[in-house]
């Protein structure tokens, strides 16, 4: 069974994708408010709550992001082909006449 078989795994990815837009949006807004904040006001409470809320949004979308990627499945078992290397024989290879 995959975990696209998965109905509660397919719903869990569905409800990360969309916290994750909406954490991401968090994050727009807070860069926008911290920034506006520090030309206003450098120092001031509002900018490190600005600041707070910016990195607390942050961390949320990067965790969300993470365990999303952890939930999708892989692609393949197998380890990735690497076509340089699958033509030619190894440098130490006793070539044959």
């Amino acid at each position: 069974m995959t975990h696209t078989d998965d109905p509660t795994a397919a719903r869990a990815a569905r409800q990360l994708r969309r916290i994750r837009a909406f954490y991401a949006a968090g994050v727009v807004l807070w860069t926008a408010s911290s920034a506006w904040t520090m030309w206003a006001s450098p120092g001031s409470r509002p900018m490190w709550t600005s600041l707070l809320l910016l990195t607390v949004f942050t961390v949320l979308l990067a965790m969300a992001s993470h365990w999303l990627r952890n939930l999708e499945p892989t692609t393949s078992a197998r380890p990735p082909h690497h076509g340089l290397f699958a033509t030619r024989a190894g440098r130490h290879a006793v070539s044959k006449p």
